[in-house]
C-alpha cells in the first residue's frame, strides 16, 4: 500500500532538506564500496597481525582474497543484565560463519553503561556522552578495514544508538543488529512503582524497596519496561536493521540463538561479493527514518530518541528536525499501551502479537513507507511476521495474528488508544521542549501554576522531604543541559513529583535536562532548549512566574510581560562540582563541544 499523503509530504521535505548533506554521504558509500574488499590490498605484515590470533582454519582462509571476514561489534559486559546474554554471541557466530566457509572475528567492545544503576548519581552525567564514545570505539575496531561486513550486539539506551552512528559512518559495510531480548516478566512493573512511591513518603524502608526492585530487575535481558532499550530495539526491527520478529524474544532460549545463526547467514550474503548486496547507508534513508519516528509514536516510545533518532540521521546525512517528529506525531496512532504507558511489559506485548502486527497495522493504514531496503531484502511487508523455531531447529516464520492477544496492550489502527502519538514538542517562550503524554493521563496534559526553580535535582529532593513543596506548582531544573553536566536523566524525580500529584496538587516539570525513557504520569517538559547555560529563557525564570504547560496545544509558557522578561539576566549556577569526580574531567571537551538538545546533543 502507498504511504499516507501527509507521511509522503513529511518525507520528501526530509529529502529535499537532507540533499545537500546526503548526496555527498552516498558519494563517499559508493568510492568505498567500490574498494572492497580491502585485506587484499593489505601488506603482509598488516594482515599477519590482522590474523595472527586465529585458528588454521580461519588463518587459510583470510589468507586469500575471497573468503568473506565479518566484523563483530559487542557491547558485552556481565554486570549488566541486557548484555550479559552476548556473552556466547561471538562463539555462535564465529561457528556458523565457519559452517557458511566464512570467517568472524570481534572487531572490538563498546562501553555499555545503564542509566538504571546511575540514575540519580554523579555518574548519570556520563551517560548521553557515552553514545558519541560508543561510536567512536566501533570505528576504531572497524578502521582494521578487514571486514565484509559487520554484526553489531546491543541492547540498551545509549548503546544502539551509538552502533548506528558507528554502522552509518561505515556506511558502505552491510550491518545487521543482534538483539539479546527482554527478560522474563518479574514483578508488575506498576506494583513496582507503588514501592517505589511509598519509599519516597517515607511509609517503606530500603528493604522493602531493594526486594521490589530485586523482583523486577531479576536476571539476564533487558528491563521489561518499555523505556529506551526496548525502544531501541523497537527501532532497529521498523527501520530494517533486524532480521523480522527477533526484538523481543528471550534470551538463552533455542529460538534466540537460532535467529543469532540467522542473523550471521544473512550478514554474509549481503556482503558487496555476492549478489545482494545491501550497505547501512542505503537501508537507512529518509524513509526509513520515517518509519522509526512513525514507530516511535505508535507505541509511545522514549523521549531520548528526539535526541538519538536526530543524531542517527545525521550520521546518514539526513537532517530531521523536532517540527518532523512533532508533525509525525499529529499522524500516527498510539497502538500500544507498555509500562509506563499502560500495566503491561514488553513480553505481554510480544505475546499480543508484537512488532509484526504493529507494523501490519501501521502498514494498512499507509502510514509507513514499505518500499524501503532492509537487511532482509526488499519491503517492510516482510516485517509482518512472528518469528518461530521450526522442528529443524531453524527459525519459523508465520503471519503475526489476525486479531491482537489482547486489546488492552495492543489495538488495531481502526481503534487506536490514541489518535496521535506518545510525543510531542512544546514551543513557546521558553524555547522548545519534549513531552511524553501517552504516559499521562488527559487531565493532567495542562498545569498552570507559580515555578519552584532548582539549580539541580538533590535541591528539589531536599525541599521535598522538608515538606517544602506544597500547593501547585511547576518544577523548574535548570542547568542540567549537555553543555552544563552531560543532560543527566532527572527520573529519580518522579517518585516524589508523583506522590505531590497524587495528593491533588497539580504540579510539573520543565527542565533542560532529561528525563527517562520510561517517563510517566508526571507531565514533564524537558530537553529544553537553548539551555540555561547557553542563554536559554529558562535561565530567566524566577520563582513565583505563572508557567502555562500546555501537553495538548504544544505550548510552553512563562506569564510574565514580556518586556520585563526581556530584560532580566540570565541565572548563573557554579557547576565546577560537576567537572570532576568518576571520569568527569575527561569529558570536558565533550561539554565544550557538543551540540543543541534539538541538533541530536552530539559531538559530531
Amino acid at each position: 500500500m502507498a504511504a499516507d499523503r501527509r507521511i509522503e509530504e513529511i518525507t520528501a521535505r526530509i529529502r529535499e532538506r537532507s540533499a545537500a548533506t546526503r548526496e555527498p554521504y552516498l558519494d563517499r558509500i559508493r568510492q568505498k564500496a567500490g574498494e572492497t574488499p580491502k585485506r587484499s590490498a593489505l601488506n603482509c605484515g598488516n594482515l599477519a597481525h590482522g590474523f595472527a590470533a586465529c585458528g588454521p582454519v580461519d588463518k587459510e582462509r583470510l589468507t586469500g582474497d575471497r573468503t568473506l571476514n565479518l566484523g563483530i561489534i559487542t557491547s558485552y559486559n556481565d554486570m549488566l543484565s541486557a548484555h550479559q546474554p552476548f556473552e556466547t554471541y561471538p562463539e555462535i557466530i564465529r561457528q556458523t560463519a565457519r559452517e557458511a566457509g566464512a570467517t568472524a572475528q570481534v572487531a572490538g567492545g563498546v562501553p555499555a553503561m545503564c542509566d538504571g544503576v546511575t540514575q540519580g548519581q554523579v555518574g548519570m552525567e556520563l551517560s548521553l556522552f557515552s553514545r558519541d564514545v560508543i561510536a567512536m570505539s566501533a570505528a576504531v575496531g572497524l578502521s582494521h578495514d578487514m571486514y565484509d561486513a559487520a554484526v553489531y550486539l546491543g541492547v540498551c539506551d545509549k548503546i544502539v544508538p551509538g552502533l548506528v552512528i558507528a554502522a552509518l559512518s561505515f556506511g558502505h559495510l552491510p550491518a545487521i543488529f543482534v538483539p539479546a531480548g527482554p527478560m522474563t516478566t518479574g514483578l508488575p512493573n506498576d506494583e513496582k512503582a507503588r514501592i517505589r512511591q511509598l519509599y519516597a513518603e517515607g511509609k517503606v524502608g530500603r528493604d522493602a524497596l531493594l526486594e521490589a526492585e530485586s523482583k523486577s530487575y531479576h536476571g539476564p535481558g533487558t528491563c521489561t519496561f518499555y523505556g529506551t532499550a526496548n525502544s531501541n530495539q523497537m527501532l532497529m526491527e521498523i527501520m530494517g536493521l533486524h532480521t523480522p520478529g527477533s526484538s523481543f524474544v528471550n534470551p538463552n532460549t533455542p529460538l534466540r540463538d537460532a535467529l543469532t545463526r540467522e542473523a550471521t547467514r544473512r550478514a554474509l550474503s549481503i556482503t558487496a561479493l555476492g549478489n545482494e548486496y545491501t550497505p547501512a547507508g542505503l537501508v537507512v534513508d529518509e524513509r526509513a527514518v520515517v518509519n522509526g519516528v512513525v514507530g516511535l509514536h505508535a507505541t509511545g516510545g522514549s523521549t531520548n530518541h528526539t535526541l538519538h533518532l536526530v543524531a542517527m540521521a545525521a550520521a546518514a546525512g539526513i537532517r530531521l528536525t523536532w517540527a518532523d517528529i512533532s508533525e509525525l506525531s499529529e499522524v500516527t496512532p498510539l497502538l500500544a499501551r507498555v509500562y509506563p504507558n499502560g500495566l503491561a511489559d514488553v513480553n505481554h506485548f510480544q505475546a499480543a502479537g508484537g512488532m509484526g502486527f504493529l507494523i501490519r497495522e501501521l502498514l494498512s493504514r499507509g502510514l509507513l513507507h514499505d518500499d524501503v531496503r532492509t537487511a532482509w531484502g526488499t519491503g517492510l511487508g516482510a516485517y509482518t511476521v512472528e518469528a518461530r523455531l521450526g522442528a529443524d531447529g531453524q527459525v519459523l516464520r508465520v503471519p503475526a495474528p489476525e486479531t491482537s492477544g489482547d486489546p488492552k496492550v495492543l489495538t488495531t489502527a481502526d481503534q487506536p488508544f490514541s489518535s496521535n502519538g506518545g510525543l510531542r514538542v512544546l514551543n513557546g517562550n521558553v524555547g522548545k521542549a519534549v513531552i511524553k503524554v501517552s504516559a499521562v493521563k488527559p487531565e493532567k496534559r495542562v498545569v498552570e501554576a507559580p515555578a519552584r526553580v532548582f539549580h539541580d535535582q538533590d535541591a528539589l529532593q531536599r525541599a521535598f522531604k522538608a515538606g517544602e513543596l506544597t500547593g501547585d506548582f511547576v518544577a523548574v531544573v535548570r542547568f542540567q543541559g549537555p553543555k552544563s553536566n552531560g543532560m543527566p536523566e532527572l527520573h529519580k524525580l518522579t517518585p516524589s513529583l508523583g506522590v505531590l500529584q497524587d495528593r491533588g496538587q497539580k504540579v510539573a516539570l520543565v527542565t533542560d535536562g532529561r528525563m527517562s525513557g520510561a517517563s510517566g504520569k508526571v507531565p514533564a517538559a524537558i530537553h529544553v532548549t537553548p539551555e540555561a547555560l547557553d542563554g536559554g529563557p529558562i535561565g530567566k525564570i524566577r520563582d513565583g512566574d505563572l508557567i502555562r504547560l500546555d501537553g495538548e496545544t504544544g505550548t510552553l509558557e512563562v506569564l510574565v510581560d514580556p518586556a520585563e522578561f526581556a530584560r532580566r539576566p540570565n541565572a548563573e549556577a557554579d557547576l565546577s562540582a560537576n567537572e570532576t569526580g568518576l571520569g568527569r574531567e575527561l569529558f570536558a571537551v565533550f561539554r565544550r563541544a557538543v551540540g543543541t538538545a534539538d541538533t541530536g546533543a552530539s559531538v559530531f
